[in-house]
């Protein structure tokens, strides 16, 4: 499925589910848009930005790699989903999370509807990471796959058993890249 716009869908659940209260005539408080790409643990986001104690910028952001293939109905939720979150922190001033108010905001737009359900967790597919790096202790042999290097980082088996449990710079792993297959 190619990307939507998501103003339309935006102004339309602002309008069905948050009495208008997400925008100022046309102009919406918070920004919406697709991600980069990059995003790819989480559906969406909503976040506030400050500068100097002042709210600089509100935005909602899906997830293109997660959302690109899957019906509208995820679109709809995961953009609900955030509504809610920038509806309790925008218009309310809740700093609650998936709090009371939340599950209240999306139990009455799941009862209103029946072309998708609001969740607080998503059940979409995420696409498996490989690991690029091969963690290997220099005591003990052990190795770990990672998807990236931690600086200083020490097996805690040999800082347990010979150091007291306390960080030791003999422990620290040693990175080897992972062979990539084709």
């Amino acid at each position: 499925m190619p990307l939507i716009p998501l103003l339309p869908l935006f102004h339309r659940f602002n309008r069905e589910y948050f009495d208008g209260l997400l925008a100022t005539g046309s102009k919406s408080l918070v920004s919406v848009r697709w991600s980069d790409g990059r995003l790819t643990n989480t559906a969406g986001f909503y976040r506030r930005v400050f500068h100097n104690y002042l709210v600089s910028e509100a935005e909602i952001v899906l997830s293109t790699p997660l959302l690109a293939n899957l019906p509208l109905s995820a679109v709809e939720s995961t953009l609900c989903h955030e509504m809610i979150h920038a509806w309790t922190d925008l218009v309310l001033g809740i700093k609650e999370g998936h709090g009371k108010v939340f599950k209240e905001k999306m139990a009455f737009i799941n009862s209103l509807q029946n072309n998708f359900q609001v969740t607080i967790r998503h059940q979409y597919p995420i696409p498996s990471k490989t690991p690029k790096w091969l963690a290997i202790c220099p005591l003990c042999r052990s190795r770990v796959l990672c998807r990236r290097r931690f600086k200083s980082a020490a097996c805690k088996k040999c800082c347990d058993k010979k150091y007291n449990g306390n960080w030791h710079a003999n422990c620290i792993l040693v990175y080897e890249p992972v062979p990539q297959t084709v």
